[in-house]
Formats: C-alpha cells, sequence, structure tokens
C-alpha cells in the first residue's frame, strides 16, 4: 500500500491529464491536492510540513517561471524587431536540399535555441521556421520535436540539471541522507552536479550524434514522395558530421566549463562549422540529388490542418542586418560565460544577492534563490539592449512586454502547483508513521524488483517524467532522488543512473503532451496530437533505450 501511496504524484498526474485528457493548468492542481492529501492521510506528513513544502516549491517555482519569462520575452522582442526574420532567411540561402535545411535549422539552430530559452521553445520556434521554407507542417512539428532531444539536458542555461537535479537531491534545504556518503559537505553539491552533466554526454555522444540520421530518415520515409529510407541514407555522411559537430564541442564544454552552456555552444559551433560545409557540398550527394517534397496540392490533408493559412497572418518585423540579429544571442552566451567561470569577479559580485527563508515556518525545509545569478536577469538585460541597437519604438516595446507576460500565465499555474507536489513528494520522510520518504519508498520497491538490471529502466524512468508532467527539469526534480536511492542501493554509482535519468528525461521530451500541443498550435496543427506522438514514439525509444544498454555497459565498466 505505502508504494501505491508514494505512486500518486505520477499516477494522479498520468490520469488526469493523459487518461481524462484534462489540460496541465487542471490536472497539475488536482493531483497537488490527490498528493498533499494522502502524505497528511496516509504517509502522516505533519500539515505544516506539507504547507511549508507548498512553500518552498512556489519560491523555486518563481525561479523557474523568471527564467521562462526571460526566455519567451527575448524571443518575442526577437521576432518585433525582424531579428527572427532575418535568422530565418539567411537559412534559405545555404542549401535547396531539404535533409540539409532540416539538420541545420531543427538540430543546430534549435540546439542553441534549446540551451539559450528551453521549455519547447526550439520546437515552437523551429517548426515554423520549417513550415516557412515550405515544409508540411506535421512534419515540420514532429522533426523539430525529435531534434529536441540532446540538447535538452542543458536547456534554458542547465536548468534540467542544475535545477532539476540539484534541487532533487535535497530534503528542505539539507543534501538527502542517501547522498550525504557521496556529497559529504553541501557547497560540493554544484561539483558533483557537473560530473552528472559531464556523464551524459559521454553516454549521450553515443546516442546523440545519430539524431540528426534518424530526423532525415524520418523525413524521406513518412513525408516524402517515394516513402524511402534510401534517400535519407544519401546523406548518412552528412548527417553523422552534424551530430559530431553538436556532440562533440557539447561533451568538451561541459567537461571543463559545466551544465549550463553544452547546448549553446554545441550548436552554436555546429552552426560555425556545418553551415560552411554545407554550402561547398562537403559530405554530401551531387547536387542533381537535390531532395524536396512533391507540390504541395499532393500532400496528405493530414500533413496541412490550418497552418498554411494562418501563417499568412504573421507578423513580421523590418529587415536586418544578419549580424546585428545574431548579437542578442551572441551576449547571452557572452554574459553567461561571465557569470559562471570562478576565475572572474562576475559571479561573486551576482551571488553576493540572495533572497532565502530558512526553517520555513519552523520545519527543517530551507530555501534561497539568488536573483540576478538566475539566467532571467541575463534574457531581461538582454532585451533591454537590443531595444536600443534594435531601434525599437515604445509601442513595440509595451507590444513584447504584454504578450511575454500573457505566455507565461498560464505557466505560472503549472508551474505553483507541479513543483510544490514534488517539493512534498521529496520532503516526506518527516513523518509521524516511521516511513521513509516516498522517494526512497520507491527506490526500495525498485531495487528488490529490478536489481543490477536498473540501467536499463532508468531512462523510461526520466521518459515517464518528462511525459506526466511537461518538463525535463520536474522530471529530474521528481526522480533525481528516487534513481540516487536505487544506484545506492543495487550497488552502482549513482552520478551513473542520474546522467540515464537525465537522458531520458530528454526521450520524453519528444513526446511530452505539452510540448506537442505548443507545436502544433503554432502551426495551426491542434487536434493532430495523436498523429504527432505516433511518429515521434520510435526516435524516442531509439534514444532512451540505447542510452539505457549504454549506460549498462559503463555500469560493468566502472564496477
Amino acid at each position: 500500500m505505502s508504494t501505491i501511496v508514494a505512486l500518486t504524484p505520477i499516477v494522479s498526474v498520468l490520469l488526469f491529464l493523459v487518461v481524462l485528457r484534462m489540460p496541465a493548468v487542471k490536472a497539475i492542481p488536482i493531483s497537488l491536492v490527490a498528493t498533499g492529501f494522502l502524505a497528511y492521510i496516509y504517509w502522516t506528513v505533519p500539515f505544516v510540513q506539507i504547507v511549508a513544502a507548498i512553500i518552498e516549491g512556489v519560491i523555486i517555482g518563481s525561479s523557474i517561471l523568471y527564467i521562462v519569462f526571460g526566455a519567451i520575452l527575448l524571443l518575442n522582442t526577437l521576432q518585433l524587431s525582424g531579428a527572427i526574420g532575418t535568422i530565418r532567411n539567411s537559412f534559405l540561402g545555404i542549401s535547396a536540399d531539404r535533409r540539409v535545411q532540416l539538420i541545420i535549422i531543427a538540430w543546430l539552430f534549435g540546439a542553441f535555441i534549446e540551451g539559450a530559452a528551453g521549455f519547447g521553445t526550439p520546437a515552437a520556434i523551429g517548426a515554423p521556421l520549417l513550415v516557412a521554407l515550405g515544409f508540411p507542417p506535421l512534419a515540420a512539428v514532429v522533426l523539430a520535436l525529435i531534434a529536441d532531444s540532446s540538447p535538452v539536458s542543458f536547456g534554458a542555461v542547465g536548468t534540467p540539471i542544475i535545477v532539476g537535479i540539484e534541487q532533487g537531491l535535497q530534503e528542505g534545504s539539507q543534501i538527502a541522507a542517501v547522498v550525504t556518503p557521496y556529497i559529504k559537505d553541501s557547497s560540493l553539491i554544484g561539483e558533483y552536479v557537473k560530473g552528472v552533466g559531464a556523464q551524459v554526454m559521454q553516454i549521450d555522444i553515443f546516442v546523440g550524434t545519430f539524431i540528426p540520421l534518424i530526423l532525415v530518415l524520418m523525413l524521406t520515409r513518412f513525408f516524402g514522395e517515394n516513402k524511402s529510407w534510401r534517400e535519407g541514407f544519401e546523406v548518412w555522411k552528412f548527417a553523422l558530421f552534424a551530430g559530431i559537430c553538436f556532440t562533440v564541442p557539447a561533451l568538451v564544454v561541459a567537461l571543463f566549463l559545466g551544465p549550463e552552456f553544452p547546448s549553446i555552444f554545441g550548436g552554436l559551433i555546429g552552426l560555425i562549422l556545418v553551415v560552411p560545409a554545407a554550402k561547398k557540398g562537403f559530405l554530401l550527394p551531387k547536387q542533381e540529388q537535390v531532395w524536396d517534397f512533391a507540390p504541395s496540392e499532393h500532400w496528405s490533408p493530414e500533413w496541412i490542418g490550418k497552418a498554411l493559412t494562418s501563417n499568412k497572418k504573421e507578423q513580421k518585423g523590418p529587415s536586418l542586418n544578419l549580424v546585428i540579429a545574431w548579437i542578442p544571442y551572441l551576449l547571452v552566451g557572452l554574459f553567461l560565460v561571465l557569470t559562471r567561470l570562478d576565475g572572474l569577479p562576475f559571479k561573486a559580485w551576482v551571488q553576493s544577492v540572495q533572497l532565502s527563508w530558512p526553517n520555513i515556518l519552523n520545519t527543517n525545509i530551507s530555501t534561497s534563490l539568488e536573483p540576478l545569478y538566475l539566467p532571467g536577469t541575463i534574457f531581461v538585460l538582454v532585451v533591454l539592449i537590443t531595444f536600443f541597437i534594435h531601434q525599437m519604438n515604445r509601442e513595440k516595446i509595451k507590444t513584447t512586454m504584454f504578450s511575454s507576460t500573457k505566455a507565461v500565465v498560464g505557466s505560472a499555474v503549472t508551474l505553483f502547483t507541479a513543483v510544490p507536489m514534488v517539493r512534498i513528494f521529496i520532503n516526506s520522510g518527516v513523518n509521524k508513521s516511521g516511513f521513509v520518504s516516498m522517494p526512497m519508498e520507491l527506490a526500495n520497491t525498485a531495487s528488490t524488483a529490478l536489481g543490477g538490471s536498473w540501467p536499463l529502466v532508468a531512462p523510461f524512468i526520466g521518459a515517464l517524467g518528462s511525459f506526466v508532467s511537461g518538463s525535463a527539469t520536474f522530471s529530474n526534480m521528481m526522480f533525481a532522488l528516487f534513481q540516487f536511492s536505487v544506484a545506492d542501493q543495487i550497488g552502482v554509482e549513482p552520478r551513473l543512473i542520474l546522467a540515464l535519468q537525465v537522458l531520458g528525461a530528454n526521450g520524453g521530451n519528444m513526446i511530452c503532451v505539452l510540448n506537442v500541443v505548443a507545436a502544433a498550435s503554432v502551426v495551426g496543427l491542434l487536434g493532430k496530437e495523436g498523429p504527432i506522438i505516433r511518429l515521434t514514439l520510435l526516435p524516442m525509444l531509439y534514444y532512451i533505450i540505447c542510452s539505457g544498454l549504454i549506460g549498462l555497459i559503463f555500469a560493468y565498466l566502472i564496477l
């Protein structure tokens, strides 16, 4: 019975969001109430502990919401200034081959956007870009979602690892008891999390490198006139080259700089290497073998929806110089590096401002945040600079502020209920029944049932978390302690299992209901979520199964 109750946050979200198809703004609050109720009634967690966990969750959710707001604000600013249109048009002159366009926009540019913004932004930007280039809307959404996999580990400047894993390993303000033998000093948790990020890329270099090839295979088989796998394999050399151009720089950055930058710099370096190569035809078939879609009148009605009419109404900004259009994104990368390197004084400056609430309501739960250190502050600063360098008038500034604020309202409801639900789940170790915390209870059951084969299972747990919660960050926060505990009990290096959790959360991102709905809505495909998920399911299974197999090999090598 205790295992069933411990599964409440997972089962309730699955029931309300997936089975009953409630929107997240209704499903997650109901799941929060269910989790809190059973924690109080069955787990006998004191009411004040539950309230303190909710307060802690709201504060953590506020920091995530600030990042989301900053990312959306920057995106909307660049759309109104014309920068996004300029960047989109620049891709048109690289190659006429749709396979090449797909790799550059969905894989590399999408990786850069994921690193800078995260939270489903790459698919929301990438899908309309592909449609504007002439891709069928269904193809654009499916392929953008598949591409937004490997980069998710380090999305929104490392939020899934820095916030998700780090917060997930803590009970209240303290490191969980099972974690302390591995991290004896709470000040060292940042270094441990950095090691998790490095481990992620050490596995993902064997898995993520093949994602561009999977993209072109899906493109030619399901959206090509000839329904051919062979036409996708024709560019296998270029596809693997593009994969390596992201994963290798991302691995190097993860090893030496930390989890904030791999997707940003991996995507940017990949663009710098792959775009000139594509223009010169490096590793590509001869020009007469350029691949394109059948004429649009031959497309299946399922591919189109209402996208072709809705996109005509898209608001376009003025034309900008390409370098000026890219400056805001380059500034984001520069400012983030300057404020994250230990050898420079800027990190200490921005971390000196701290808001904290120790022992919330006289419980063992404490929390704090550093508002100037959060990536949201970098986004807002860059937006202010962009207003000047892109010469935006007051009307456009008001428009982008209003639209960005409006856009995060729905996210706020979800964040301020999902994160508290996760914190109740994690902080349930303080109770009158003598139970361990809910994640520990699940870990005990899982370790007994599956033992040494857990590396194969760990990515599926991460994928499940992303699918039901709508976020890799939430998945990592919910299951980090659970995964760590299982690893400890079966004698496998916990850092490896946490990395597999992160990779699984990446895979779940492809089929995550919230991401699918968001991406479908921007190209007029609402109501087509079923076909989208069916097409993204197979690449998702490839990603998590291969991650698990490589993780199993790593586990035996470490032992």
